[in-house]
């Protein structure tokens, strides 16, 4: 049984994206899967998605505890449909490695990244999370962690040596041939900056709004993908910012239209101040992007070229790094995603959900 995740198909979010594109694959090696969803999340009535069975928990939309309370609820599932295997993603959902091993489950956990170095979380909150942290790292059977950098932090925190490296994975492209979606939205081909994720601060798309406006340009546009799942003061003057520099905000968007836009930006920019394996860099780069990213720990394990950075923060570097791409002839770039395969990713995973019946929480 799968947790920590609000559910899959067609929900935003890094271990959204993951868990929809890992059990499935998982589920076609003839394992048991089922994926607990958080019901307030979810616009479908599915039962199962392409071999994953899906099970619907109310949950109160909270920001502060919802995961928490979501996860001990499907747990409680997990035990009433003899789950052999409890497979936790993140560190909040991880609080509960205890609860669930006390139930008499085996425990993988997946940590996606130490969400307490996250802007939008007060002090509380942060040790709460460190203590989910804690709690996974001590308890969890398995521990599996997406990039290098992560690994290191439980080594050197708690001693945990067996970790699990299985990166985050991208499918394969699917470029779009036609334009409506662009013509839609009031942008030509190769004409727009694209970023996209979460509305929250430490995407920094507010720095990038700031750095691109300050390049008074008139023949390229900047497009964010993306929305918030709490409304709050930052989301507020976030879209506030993004209006009043012209800025074409699509909200969440998936599929064929979030395609389209990949297909024919002009570059993509990832400015965050905290990641753990950005897939949406990842997915940027399995289009041939060239990419503008920070320099923080998440996005150098990507290795890229040392031109594709700037300093984490820096709006005058962010600056001028836009300013030479617009200023270049448009040249895609090829780069090595071999260790992204899902595939690839799904049959290492596999080896550590070793009995019959998995259940997502």
């Amino acid at each position: 049984m799968v947790t920590g995740t609000r559910g899959i198909p067609n929900i935003l979010g890094g271990v959204e994206t993951h868990c929809e594109e890992l059990f499935p694959r998982i589920a076609r090696k003839s394992i048991d899967v089922t994926l607990i969803r958080r019901k307030s999340y979810v616009h479908d009535s599915l039962e199962e998605y392409k071999g994953v069975k899906l099970v619907d928990l109310e949950t109160p939309k909270k920001k502060s505890f919802e995961a928490i309370i979501h996860t001990f609820k499907a747990i409680l599932k997990a035990k009433s449909l003899h789950a052999g295997v409890v497979h936790i993603h993140a560190i909040g959902p991880a609080l509960l490695t205890p609860f669930a091993r006390l139930l008499g489950m085996k425990v993988v956990f997946t940590h996606h990244g130490p969400d307490y170095d996250r802007n939008k979380w007060g002090f509380a909150a942060k040790t709460m999370l460190r203590f989910g942290e804690r709690m996974g790292c001590m308890f969890a059977n398995e521990v599996i962690v997406i990039s290098e950098v992560i690994n290191d932090i439980l080594v050197r925190k708690y001693g945990r040596k067996d970790c699990h490296l299985i990166y985050n994975g991208v499918p394969t492209p699917d470029k779009i041939d036609s334009t409506d979606y662009l013509s839609e939205i009031g942008v030509e081909p190769c004409k727009y900056v694209f970023a996209m994720g979460r509305f929250v601060p430490e995407k920094n798309f507010h720095q990038l709004i700031r750095a691109f406006a300050a390049l008074k340009q008139q023949n390229y546009k900047l497009v964010l993908a993306g929305d918030t799942d709490f409304e709050d003061d930052y989301s507020k003057k976030l879209k506030s910012l993004a209006k009043e520099n012209g800025v074409i905000l699509t909200g969440f968007i998936k599929g064929t239209k979030l395609h389209e836009l990949l297909t024919y930006a002009r570059c993509f920019v990832l400015p965050s101040s905290h990641e753990g394996l950005p897939i949406a860099l990842l997915e940027a780069m399995s289009y041939d992007l060239p990419v503008i990213v920070s320099d923080i720990p998440a996005n150098l394990e990507v290795g890229l070229t040392f031109d594709c950075y700037f300093q984490a923060g820096n709006e005058g570097q962010l600056q001028e790094k836009l300013q030479k791409n617009l200023m270049q002839d448009f040249c895609p770039i090829h780069y090595s995603m071999d260790e992204y395969n899902w595939d690839k990713i799904a049959a290492v995973s596999y080896t550590h959900l070793t009995l019959p019946t998995i259940c997502s929480v």
